[in-house]
């Protein structure tokens, strides 16, 4: 093909065309109507009118060549551009062709394409020119309306969606037709095509905007035809019609009618009761009308189908969001009773029966949430709350009314009390939402004491409705969440009412339930509630369980309230419960009969109301230790888990007997039984299977029993299939699976009629759970369903642990209870048996376990593929699902490829829908869990069969599935799959241009097979190639097609596609258009982001979409979207300007209503991607955006309070600005954002001024950014809107909203942190922050008032300490405002943890202490530097008068403000720490913590504290230890009361001291515990430090310990232990080294490519070698170890000794402690150099050399066996170390080095006796020094002749010495230096030694060994010898063995003396026997050779190998002790240096 490039011309090029197949030539014209569209657009008029003749023609001939619906489309749009840019003469014949073309005879299906694009040319002609075409337009409607008649579902759909263009186009001169399409359109609104209806909605919906009849004569027809058309709709159906419903009646209310006096008729206006009338007709009558409904009422059976009375409730929607929030806020209180109304009527059918209550009351609750909760701003919605809340009193008072009725009968039966139950619940959540929502903004709306908000939700706890009660105790549950500070009050006063009202039903069950909510809600509220409430609950909820039985008319309301209590008791997590827990396992255990017997006793006791509480107690019992399982399972221990164990199997025999027990006492103990199983059923799922594994049989049995049960009716499929499919596939199913905005009143059509939706009161325990929807109300299913859904969970996981044998017997048990059913029950059955076996395979897969020997097979493949040809499509894909998990769960090939052949047959076979597009997904599902398709032939036959069933375009549903299959298999077969990419790229494109719009689930699975192909070809799609190319045009093509089409799944596809390939080839993907595509689809949805918006997917998909764009070109984007606004329409949506606000801003709009988590998730992250890359460039625009935000909602309150401030600074002009916005509400961009928002801007602020920061340093310096900004004026700079952030930061810290004050004081925070140095240039001296002082104290203010939470107390301390640190006020007087702050907070925090803060946990006290106290450390610490930093100049300089006074009085000032309160706070500080040590002590230690906790924390709390004290420690100790430094350890604080801290001991105190009990510590005790406090807690920081441990932290400590080290008492007390003292110095030695080598790392790799020399030299000494005293760390560590050593050593110090020559003193042996200390000095001494420059390292190298060689001098004792002294062996390690370094061969100091380590191997070898004769020293450590030098160095220190002679000498001298041990030192000495690999070193030792050696061992036949040391000197010279025969060239190889040989033998003792030789001799024959063997073998030549000439020799071996035979025989002697006796350890010791 040739490429596309041919078809981007102005005319069509028929000739290429013509050449192109089938399928090309449609790609190929459509891709030809794209580029027109653009060409046109672009083109001047007078090139278009040369060719529009032969345009118009081309045009024309391809109507009539059956183009497919995206290409009519195109061609429509493209002939109208062509006429309303060129002439328009001839464009009545193109209508009077289409005409003609409409009315043709031909009905065959070929030329009905035809026929619809000359429909669609008709649309887009009269919609482009409008007037001009007037009068054609009576005959052209009439034309289509009359072929309206005959035509099929496609053609209605076409021709509505055309008579909407023409309407449109045409407006006010359509009117002569109006009626006629109005009356077309009706029919179509309730057709059985559900996208004709859609169509003919958005047909009447372009109707209404000129037909006055739709909203006025013909209103109550419009809307009942709308109520019908919602009778059995989808969901798109839905949409349409209630927008057209809406905003039919909006319009009805708002219009004023200009055609009134015109036609002579006066239209009323409609009232607002009226449209509320007819809307709630639809609501609770249905679609009915007034007639037919009343007969049906007689006879009581109509009730409104589900599907109508949702989409009245979205119309509901449409209509308010279409008025708008300003309308809403004015008519709130009309709306919210007529919406409230709708569940109060009290015969309505809404709440007939118990299913039907709970779904109109999500109607109810969605209409509220929506509106209300959706439109209004924060103000307005507190104005709600208090309208819903005298709703609420209203209800009461009547429900009061009717109570106080004497007669019981009358009371519970009254009416009035029944329809008040709905109104209340709906009531009471709402409240609850919005205040949740509203969170600590909601404030003022409770502390508003006319409005009585609690004490109406309080009141109704008491209501006779169990569901109201429950209701009333969620609200309370979103009052608590949204203001903490409310929950202990309220949590007390139910407590208390509980206690109080105890013989109340009601108050029982109603305060319980209250309670468990707000239980509930402390996970949410960080602040927590105070530890002791658990108590009181406990000993409340024990009360109640054991007064149950007193009283029958209470017991099973305090069973249930005492179970509740405890269960929702466990969520506050394992801190609390520990200590409450003996007890809930006691009563655990009592609640279940011992044996079962006595369960058998009981059943013959009981009668049903017993065994109704009976059941109760149990099923809450079982509920509690669920809630323990899953809330605390820290507390899980073993021995835990025993004591839960004995009851289980009592509760399983129970359940057991349940259906039994049912069958006794008949129909009451129904829903108890299935509460009380489904209970049991949740806590074994929790529980680990072991624990039951004795009752698994039973449950089993009892499960299989309840899925197959006889009396379930419904298939509740909806809610227990989801889970089971895939995700994937379940994009298959209805949209309603599908996240939509809608999905809370959806859900009720899913469950199908009989089923009721999830509601509060079917499981009061959930009130405590956890709930997954964010703010909305637990949901749980009735029972009968849960228990169903638990069951399912339960089979999967005990059916993996039963037998093999049994879980066979099951499956064929569930198999033939299948068969054995009929009909609709058969449906029942069959979705509970697969739901179960799909669980068990999940179960199975998860946990890698095997289903099982072969039989279990069969079973499983036969309860699938029933599944698989079910009707229910849901079914079909759990069943897929199963079958991918059971080729996981087998994993075999074999098995594997059976199951696809099962399926390529019965494709291949089955005629039928159900059965192809099952096995088609199970094809497609087949490999998903292994890990891909491996075979390209099965893959082949996959891809065959699917391309057949996806152009089956008889059967929509068929093709969705092939081609949803195709995805999948793209997918798994990775890159296999290239070779059909193209092939199937062209059966996507074929479909996407053929497939009718109105099977818009075709073009879903075909966008996923688009998506599946990109991702396939990944990167390859950036190639150039031809092949790519044309791959790359046609994906941009179906692109394309799918962004056209009407359905929005499938524009989600088209956009997630383009994403896709924007990743993978963006240069090809045009940017501009696909940034104005995303923008339109946003800003349509702008306006009622509620419901406009059609799907919540395309919302997200956009979204992700704009996400990646902007992380690679944000600035690109953002200009795109600015340009598409400026040349788009010009009314565009108001509250989402771009063209003001730009993206940024519309997004910013989007974030404030969007509720969708996720999609407010990418929001975010969208928005600071596009911060970061763009906020430093479009500064103002930025930060005005977050300013209007912030400022849109500012209360007026705090901006008259800035207002005050301004006055006092003197006004400035642009200081004002922020007063005069609010007039002018129309200006602002942002109306009431939430709080939520403000706090994202208040973080934005943040942001940017980091991203400054990182930026142009003139952001932060005001006179460079002024000069900058004359230069050129689009310069911006951060300093310059200084006064803005400082307003913001204000804005935000003085708001109501608690989250917003945090924000708000952290971006104040950063303010001051980053401009507190910022000069100001006007006042020379001062900084650039002084003039914002008062707006500074007035955002503090606020923060300390006596009701603010802790935490915005911490945050404002941090804020305050930042502000006095920062220096930026000098004068003390202004500073006294702030710090005054901090004083009013240090005086309350003094009470410690008695104070009467009750309403939070205690840790939260800790929180706000640790916060003022790490506050004023930051506060003294920079007095302390302060004072420092100015009394130096002060001495040695004058200042200038003024200034020195002002520094000095500042310096010192500040600190006089802290010194009032320094007693004080010292005491705080140290008990804060002593707390921190304690807390952070290891677990083991827990015992020996204090019972009642420390100063700070109590003991139940220390948990929590915790992460307090890890934030603030730091700075406490390093101001403790100042303080403690600046009193030098030396003077006791005056004011010192307590016993524990030290005062002087008097008379006084000491009777005191001794009558108290307390011993009264000495001042030097104290000091000490203080000392050993701050240094312990320092040292054991930093040698583990924590993985968050921040550098401040460390900082902090290291600043600590430095202080400590200023003052001589804690030196003296450090000092006293030299050892620790030399490990903290080689540490830090080590730290150096580390930091060293690091820099030169990074140089090296920075200056890659440069020579070495020019790398900078790192290390001390630099470049010339000097160390400075006082600045070298490498001085002072030698300073310290030549003290250690000269005091250990005095002979070391040569003025002592008087010469520096060498003095034979005797050498000696230090004390234990002596030479620890002397060892840790010379392994730092070893250090050294590393730490140093070359140069450095030759300056310290002769004194480290001195040293070190010094204490081998004076230590070498020779010792008993040849040991070494451990200063000998630390001076040898230490020797080695040096001699190693590397400065000994960088270039710099390799000749120095060599020179001194010359000079230091001349002083070892002067160390030896001249005459030899008297030897003091030891030889051995010397030689082994020796060797080292000869080992460790380069070659050319010791290869120099006089050197080398004298160490040979040495060594020749040596071995003559008699002393054997020396002797074989020596032998291991020579060895090493024989073996080392450089000849020039080795060589001359070989040489010079080797024969002597020889000799020596030549003697041993004259001198038999006597013992082992003996015996080793023998073996180790034998070991020299044998490695000189290794290392010898080959022509001297011989000659050695030939020596080495006959000293062997010599060994050797023959038959008759092995026997009787000494053990010795023994040994010493074994060794040569074992070396011979080896030799002999390894130079056979030279042994032969030596052999032959001598047989002497030959005997002798002979004889000894006999005699070791014969030996062997008589006895084994043990050989590892023969092998090498006496090898003791002083021996090894000595090897080891070398």
């Amino acid at each position: 093909m040739q490429g596309m490039e041919l078809a981007h011309s102005l005319l069509l090029n028929e000739e290429a065309c013509s050449q192109l197949g089938e399928v090309q030539k449609a790609e190929f014209i459509f891709e030809w109507l794209r580029y027109l569209e653009k060409l046109l657009l672009a083109s001047s008029r007078s090139d278009i009118r040369e060719k529009q003749k032969t345009l118009v023609e081309q045009l024309l001939s391809l109507l009539n060549s059956s183009p497919g619906p995206p290409t009519r489309k195109l061609l429509a749009k493209n002939l109208a551009i062509l006429y309303s840019i060129g002439d328009t003469f001839s464009v009545y014949e193109t209508i009077n062709k289409c005409n003609d073309l409409i009315r043709s005879k031909d009905d065959s299906p070929s030329y009905l394409p035809t026929k619809l694009a000359a429909v669609v040319c008709l649309g887009s002609l009269y919609k482009k020119l409008g007037r001009i075409l007037v009068n054609t337009f009576t005959d052209t409607v009439g034309n289509i309306l009359k072929a309206m008649k005959s035509a099929e579902s496609q053609g209605r759909y076409e021709i509505m969606l055309s008579l909407q263009r023409i309407l449109n186009g045409l407006g006010a001169a359509a009117a002569s037709g109006h009626r006629d399409v109005y009356k077309a359109a009706r029919s179509c609104l309730t057709d059985r095509s559900m996208a004709v209806r859609c169509a003919a909605a958005k047909c009447l919906l372009e109707l209404q905007n000129e037909a006055v009849f739709m909203w006025s004569t013909d209103l109550d027809s419009v809307a009942t035809l709308c109520f019908k058309s919602f009778e059995g709709s989808s969901y798109d159906v839905r949409i349409s019609v209630s927008k057209l419903l809406g905003t039919v009646l909006a319009k009805a209310i708002t219009s004023e009618h200009p055609g009134a006096a015109a036609s002579r008729q006066s239209i009323r206006r409609v009232s607002l009761e009226e449209v509320l009338e007819l809307l709630g007709t639809g609501f609770l009558r249905g679609s009915s009308g007034f007639l037919r409904a009343s007969g049906d009422m007689l006879k009581g059976t109509s009730s409104v189908s589900r599907d109508v009375r949702v989409g009245v409730t979205q119309a509901y929607v449409v209509f308010v969001s279409t008025l708008g929030g300003a309308w809403l806020e004015r008519n709130s209180a009309a709306f919210l009773s007529h919406i409230l109304s709708l569940v109060s009527q009290s015969y309505s059918k809404a709440t007939q029966t118990q299913i039907d209550a709970v779904c109109s009351r999500r109607c109810v609750s969605f209409i509220l949430r929506t509106t209300i909760g959706g439109l209004l701003g924060e103000k307005a919605q507190i104005a709600a709350a208090k309208d819903i809340c005298q709703a609420v009193w209203k209800q009461k008072k009547v429900v009061d009314a009717a109570m106080s009725d004497g007669n019981m009968e009358t009371r519970l039966g009254s009416t009035d009390v029944a329809a008040s139950q709905n109104m209340l619940v709906c009531a009471l959540q709402e409240l609850g939402n919005l205040i949740h929502s509203l969170s600590t903004t909601a404030a003022p709306l409770l502390q508003d004491s006319s409005a009585g908000i609690l004490d109406s939700v309080i009141s109704v706890i008491l209501h006779p409705s169990i569901s109201v009660r429950l209701a009333a105790a969620w609200c309370l549950h979103c009052i608590a969440v949204a203001l903490p500070s409310y929950l202990t009050p309220l949590l007390d006063r139910c407590l208390e009412r509980l206690t109080i009202l105890k013989t109340s039903p009601e108050a029982v069950t109603g305060f319980s339930f209250a309670v468990a909510a707000l239980l509930g809600a402390v996970k949410h509220c960080p602040l927590g509630i105070p530890h002791g409430r658990g108590k009181i609950i406990m000993a409340l909820a024990e009360d109640l369980l054991c007064s149950a039985s007193q009283n029958s008319r209470l017991s099973a309301q305090r069973t249930q309230a005492g179970w509740l209590l405890i269960a929702s008791l466990m969520t506050l997590g394992p801190a609390v419960v520990s200590h409450h827990l003996a007890r809930v396992l006691l009563l655990w255990k009592c609640v279940f009969p011992v044996s079962p017997k006595d369960l058998e006793t009981e059943k013959s006791r009981g009668d049903s109301f017993t065994w109704q509480v009976t059941l109760e107690g149990r099923a809450g019992a079982l509920c509690a230790i669920k809630s323990f399982v899953s809330h605390c399972g820290d507390l899980l221990t073993e021995e835990v888990i025993q004591r839960l164990l004995p009851p289980l199997p009592c509760a399983v025999d129970l359940l057991t007997q349940l259906t039994s027990i049912l069958k006794t006492y008949g129909s009451p103990l129904k829903t108890p039984s299935v509460v009380y199983r489904q209970r049991l059923y949740e806590l074994l799922i929790l529980l680990p299977p072991e624990t039951y594994e004795g009752n698994l049989g039973a449950i089993l049995k009892e499960l299989a029993a309840d899925l197959t049960a006889p009396d379930i009716q419904v298939a509740a499929s909806a809610f227990l299939l989801p889970p089971l499919c895939h995700q994937d596939d379940l994009l298959l199913l209805s949209p309603l699976l599908q996240e939509t905005d809608h999905r809370f009143i959806e859900e009720q059509l899913l469950l199908g009629n009989g089923v009721a939706c999830g509601s509060l009161e079917y499981d009061p325990y959930s009130i405590y759970e956890n709930d997954v929807e964010g703010d909305s109300v637990p949901k749980p299913l009735p029972p009968t369903l849960s228990v169903i859904s638990s069951a399912v969970r339960l089979f999967g996981v005990v059916c993996a642990h039963v037998g093999e044998a049994q879980r066979l017997l099951i499956l064929e048990q569930l198999l033939d209870s299948i068969k054995h059913t009929k009909g609709a029950r058969q449906q029942v059955v069959q979705l509970h048996v697969i739901s179960s076996f799909s669980s068990f395979l999940k179960y199975v897969a998860g946990c890698r376990g095997s289903l099982g020997p072969e039989e279990i097979r069969r079973p499983g493949l036969m309860l699938v593929m029933g599944a698989l040809e079910s009707p229910s499509p849901l079914l079909r894909c759990a069943a897929a699902e199963a079958w991918a998990r059971l080729a996981q769960v087998v994993d075999d090939g074999a098995f594997t490829a059976g199951l696809a052949q099962v399926s390529f047959d019965k494709l291949k076979s089955a005629r039928d829908v159900v059965t192809r597009t099952g096995y088609s997904l199970a094809l497609g599902s087949l490999y998903r869990y292994l890990g891909g398709i491996s075979s390209s032939q099965h893959l082949n036959s996959c891809v065959a069969i699917l391309y057949t069933l996806s152009q089956d375009s008889t059967s929509p549903d068929m093709q969705t599935w092939a081609l949803h299959s195709l995805s999948l298999i793209i997918d798994s077969a990775g890159p296999l799959y290239h070779v059909h990419v193209e092939p199937t790229l062209s059966l996507i494109i074929m479909l996407l241009l053929n497939v009718p719009p109105t099977h818009a689930e075709v073009h879903q699975s075909l966008g996923r097979c688009l998506n599946a192909l990109i991702t396939t070809l990944g990167p390859e799609l950036q190639g150039n190639s031809t092949s790519v190319s044309i791959l790359r045009t046609s994906c941009l093509l179906g692109c394309a097609v799918m962004q056209d089409n009407p359905d929005c799944l499938v524009q989600a596809q088209a956009i997630s596609c383009l994403q896709q390939l924007h990743m993978f080839a963006p240069r090809h993907v045009n940017l501009s258009s696909l940034v104005s595509c995303l923008c339109e689809i946003l800003l349509d949805n702008s306006v009622l982001v509620n419901l406009c918006s059609p799907y919540l997917l395309l919302r997200r998909a956009v979204l992700a979409c704009l996400r990646q764009l902007v992380q690679r070109e944000a600035a690109e984007v953002s200009e795109h979207a600015v340009l598409l606004a400026k040349e788009y329409r010009v009314e565009l949506t108001p509250d989402a300007n771009i063209r003001e606000v730009g993206l940024e801003g519309a997004l910013l709009t989007l974030l404030d209503k969007e509720t969708d988590q996720r999609l407010c998730r990418d929001i975010k992250e969208t928005l600071n991607h596009m911060l970061t890359s763009m906020a430093v460039g479009k500064l103002s625009f930025w930060l005005k955006l977050c300013k209007d935000v912030l400022a849109a909602s500012a209360d007026f309150a705090a901006i008259t309070c800035v207002d005050t401030m301004q006055e006092e600074e003197g006004d400035k002009g642009d200081d004002a600005s922020v007063l005069t916005t609010r007039n002018d509400e129309k200006s602002h961009p942002f109306t009431n954002p939430r709080w939520t928002t403000r706090v994202f801007a208040a973080e934005c602020i943040c942001r940017i001024i980091n991203q400054c920061e990182n930026a142009d340093s003139a952001h932060f310096d005001i006179a460079l950014a002024q000069e900058m900004k004359k230069r050129d004026s689009r310069n911006d700079f951060l300093v310059l809107h200084l006064a803005d952030l400082i307003r913001m930061a204000f804005m935000a810290a003085t708001d109501h909203s608690d989250q917003l004050r945090l924000s708000g004081l952290e971006t104040l925070l950063v303010v001051i942190r980053r401009f507190a140095t910022v000069p100001e240039p006007e006042f020379p001296g001062h900084v650039i922050l002084e003039q914002y002082q008062a707006n500074v104290g007035a955002a503090l203010r606020p923060a300390f008032a006596s009701e603010t939470p802790p935490d915005v107390t911490a945050k404002a301390c941090q804020v305050c300490s930042a502000w006095i640190a920062s220096g930026v006020v000098s004068d003390l007087n202004d500073l006294r405002r702030v710090h005054q702050l901090l004083v009013s907070s240090l005086t309350k925090i003094q009470a410690g943890k008695e104070a009467p803060s009750h309403l939070y946990n205690e840790s939260a006290s800790t929180m706000e202490i640790l916060a003022v106290l790490k506050a004023w450390a930051e506060v003294y610490i920079i007095a302390i530097e302060r004072q420092k930093k100015y009394k130096q100049p002060l001495k040695t300089t004058t200042y200038s008068e003024e200034s020195g006074r002002n520094e000095s009085f500042s310096s010192d000032g500040l600190l006089e403000l802290v010194h009032t309160d320094l007693g004080t706070l010292s005491r705080l500080w140290l008990a804060a720490l002593q707390d921190f040590a304690l807390l952070t002590l290891p677990s083991e230690f827990a015992s020996q913590l204090p019972v009642e906790g420390g100063a700070f924390y109590t003991a139940e709390t220390g948990e929590n504290a915790k992460l307090h004290y890890y934030s603030s420690w730091a700075l406490i100790l390093q101001a403790a230890a100042l303080w403690l430094t600046s009193t030098g350890f030396v003077a006791a604080d005056p004011d010192e009361g307590t016993a524990n801290l030290s005062r002087p001991v008097t008379p006084t105190s000491m009777c005191q001291g001794s009558s108290s009990g307390a011993a009264v510590k000495s001042p030097e005790d104290v000091y000490t515990e203080r000392f050993h406090l701050i240094l312990g807690i320092s040292v054991e920081f930093l040698c583990s430090l924590r993985s968050d441990a921040t550098m401040e932290s460390i900082t902090a400590c290291l600043h600590a310990l430095q202080a400590l080290l200023d003052v001589p008492w804690p030196r003296s007390k450090i000092g006293s232990d030299q050892l620790a003292s030399l490990e903290v110095v080689r540490q830090i030695i080590c730290a150096a080294q580390e930091h060293v080598k690091e820099k030169r790392r990074s140089a090296e790799v920075d200056d890659g490519a440069a020579e070495k020399e020019t790398l900078p030299e790192f290390g001390e000494g630099k470049d010339t070698g000097g160390l400075v005293p006082g600045k070298s760390l490498v001085f002072a560590t030698l300073e310290l170890c030549v003290c250690i050593l000269v005091r250990q050593l005095p002979e070391l110090n040569p003025k002592l000794t008087g010469s520096p020559g060498v003095k034979a003193a005797k050498p000696q042996m230090l004390s234990e402690d002596g030479s620890r200390l002397v060892s840790a000095a010379l392994v730092i001494l070893s250090e050294l150099p590393a730490v140093c420059s070359p140069e450095g390292s030759i300056s310290v190298l002769p004194t480290i050399l001195y040293l070190t060689i010094g204490v081998l001098r004076e230590t070498a004792v020779k010792l008993p066996g040849g040991q070494l002294s451990s200063t000998v062996a630390a001076s040898l390690q230490a020797l080695k170390g040096i001699l190693s370094s590397p400065m000994a061969r960088a270039e710099k100091s390799h000749t120095a080095w060599t020179a001194l380590l010359r000079s230091a191997l001349t002083t070892i070898l002067d160390c030896w006796d001249p005459d030899g004769t008297h030897q003091e020293l030891d030889e051995v450590s010397l030689l082994t020094a020796v060797t080292i030098f000869i080992l460790s160095t380069s070659p050319e220190v010791t290869t120099i002749p006089c050197l080398q002679k004298r160490c040979i000498e040495k060594f020749k001298a040596t071995l003559e010495v008699k002393d054997p041990i020396v002797q074989i030192k020596t032998y291991q000495l020579l060895l090493s230096i024989f073996q080392y690999p450089n000849p020039a070193i080795s060589y001359p030792y070989i040489y010079s030694l080797a024969s002597s050696i020889v000799e020596k061992l030549q003697e041993i036949d004259k001198r038999k060994p006597e013992d082992t040391t003996e015996l080793q000197v023998f073996q180790e010279g034998i070991k020299v010898l044998e490695a000189l025969v290794a290392i010898a060239e080959e022509q001297h190889r011989s000659q050695l063995v030939a020596c080495l040989l006959p000293i062997l033998i010599s060994f050797l003792l023959d038959e008759n003396t092995v026997g009787s030789a000494t053990s010795v001799m023994r040994n010493l024959h074994d060794f040569a026997l074992q070396n011979l063997m080896q030799i002999g073998p390894q130079y056979s030549s030279v042994f032969k050779s030596l052999m032959a000439s001598s047989p002497s020799l030959k005997a002798r071996l002979e004889a000894a190998i006999k005699g070791n035979q014969e030996s062997v025989k008589v006895k084994i002697p043990t050989p590892e002790r023969a092998r090498n006796p006496g090898k003791n350890s002083s021996i090894q010791l000595k090897t080891n240096f070398l």
